[in-house]
């Protein structure tokens, strides 16, 4: 990462939560342009909710989201749309279309989005599947493939649009140990080579140790962060026994586990 940092995403004061129940409080931070940020923690402690709130599908309780510059939380209409384009999202179940070819797949939001002629909409889809190493490819159906290259084939569609930063929710989920790794370092060319920004959500150490700049770590306990900063520092460094056991892959004593 160069010296000269520069936030693409800031929250501020930010809370969540689902029928009265706060799962987040007064969280803060910011995600600098070009890196691949991680957003981790232990079952239950809002990583999802706090993706889902970044990517403008939910409200906040309280405080702001800015996207290079624009609030989410207040954003309507055009100055909406504006801000949609410059995200793009994988899933974690890669919600591919089964009834369509991979090339029909990512072709999809140049179709709903754009005026390009079909042939440039096609090309550009395929150009993308390239870029995930998915070229000849391009008409199978999602069934046809592995799930790993399912995964690349839901960042390919995530990047149709040329967006400034990608959300990968769980992108390691389900997959083996191999092609996991492989997936990991998909994500990493694509950063360095088209210096994009990645929000990734993982509790997956293996793959957090391999691509993330920096991180938080969210504690369903506290409702907030217990921790930020690059993950082998959090592992080497910490004085937080949470965030030991954490990224020691140690079990709660049997007392505290009870009190959970």
């Amino acid at each position: 990462m160069s010296a000269n940092v520069e936030p693409i995403i800031r929250v501020e004061g930010f809370a969540a939560g689902y029928e009265g129940k706060a799962i987040l409080e007064n969280i803060s931070f910011t995600v600098n342009r070009g890196e691949v940020f991680v957003i981790l923690g232990g079952s239950g402690c809002g990583k999802s909710t706090l993706l889902k709130h970044l990517i403008g599908l939910y409200e906040p309780a309280a405080g702001h989201i800015w996207i290079d510059s624009d609030d989410i939380t207040a954003v309507l209409g055009e100055t909406r749309q504006r801000f949609l384009r410059k995200i793009g999202v994988m899933y974690q179940s890669g919600a591919l279309f089964g009834s369509m070819t991979l090339l029909e797949n990512v072709r999809l939001p140049l179709e709903e989005f754009t005026e390009l002629p079909e042939e440039a909409m096609t090309l550009i889809a395929r150009m993308k599947l390239k870029l995930v190493g998915l070229d000849g490819f391009e008409t199978h159906l999602p069934a046809e493939i592995s799930g790993g290259m399912q995964k690349r084939a839901a960042i390919a569609r995530a990047m149709a649009l040329d967006p400034a930063m990608l959300f990968l929710d769980e992108p390691s989920a389900g997959l083996d140990p191999i092609t996991s790794a492989e997936l990991d370092q998909t994500i990493l060319r694509l950063a360095r080579s088209l210096k994009m920004t990645f929000v990734v959500v993982t509790h997956e150490l293996a793959s957090i140790y391999t691509i993330a700049d920096r991180v938080i770590m969210l504690d369903k306990r506290t409702k907030g962060i217990i921790a930020t900063g690059k993950p082998q520092e959090l592992r080497d460094h910490s004085g937080d026994p949470f965030v030991h056991q954490f990224f020691h892959r140690e079990a709660q004593p049997a007392s505290a586990a009870a009190t959970v």
